[in-house]
């Protein structure tokens, strides 16, 4: 129960501080954050996760990175449904928490985009479902790929959670234009639940993209690396 609870904090704290920061900080008023300080935001949640939570759970918060871990040879099938639900409740909670300061505006009219993850016309650049697929499908084997060499046995120790923050934050990089980022189902569904509109039926992708590029991540670097 320790890790599920883990794993519920680690994922409300990355929800709430890339989400948060893309939705109050992103353009305010007239200046604001941008896509750099989002990016940084995310990488943040996940440096600051990982070393705080990650000797209790692993520090997942991502149900992608939990199938890839467990492809991969890392992370016990039993634990990979309650770790699933631990992170998606973590990132609806965020996201409520998220909702309630955004409401608490005079003139609150909605919550827009709410930092959703779209396609085609939700793509912040337009993208096609084809694109965006392919990138978060890349973006996320990718990030499987440093989260496994980083945490590898034979890995230089205590700087895994240094690795996998930078990576995200290039990530967000890559791809904010293209999708608004998602490479973690639970992240996209989280404020999907809030957005209530276009975004719960474009989250699909969001879940299907990142864990089949996750999976295809834990199988090569099983065959890279196969020694935990």
């Amino acid at each position: 129960m320790k890790k599920y609870i883990a794993e519920f904090i680690g994922t409300f704290w990355l929800v709430l501080g890339g989400c948060g920061a893309a939705v109050f900080a992103a353009t305010f008023p007239n200046t604001g954050i941008g896509f750099l300080g989002v990016a940084l935001a995310f990488g943040l949640t996940v440096l600051t996760g990982v070393y705080a939570l990650g000797h209790i759970s692993g520090g997942h918060f991502n149900p992608a990175v939990s199938v890839g871990l467990w492809l991969g040879g890392r992370f016990s099938g039993k634990d990979l449904i309650p770790y699933i639900v631990a992170q998606v409740l973590g990132g609806i909670a965020a996201a409520g928490v998220l909702y309630l300061i955004l409401s608490g505006k005079p003139d609150f009219l909605g919550v827009g985009d709410f930092a959703c993850n779209g396609y085609g016309a939700h793509s912040p650049g337009g993208y096609s479902l084809t694109a965006c697929a392919i990138c978060e499908v890349v973006l996320t084997f990718m990030f499987l790929i440093v989260i496994m060499g980083a945490t590898h046995k034979n890995a230089a120790n205590g700087f895994a959670g240094i690795a996998i923050g930078l990576a995200l934050t290039l990530i967000h990089l890559i791809s904010i234009p293209v999708t608004n980022t998602s490479v973690n189902p639970a992240r996209s569904l989280g404020v999907a639940v809030f957005q209530g509109d276009w975004a719960l039926g474009q989250v699909w992708l969001f879940w299907v993209a990142p864990i089949i590029g996750a999976a295809i991540a834990g199988g090569v670097y099983r065959v890279l690396a196969p020694n935990k």
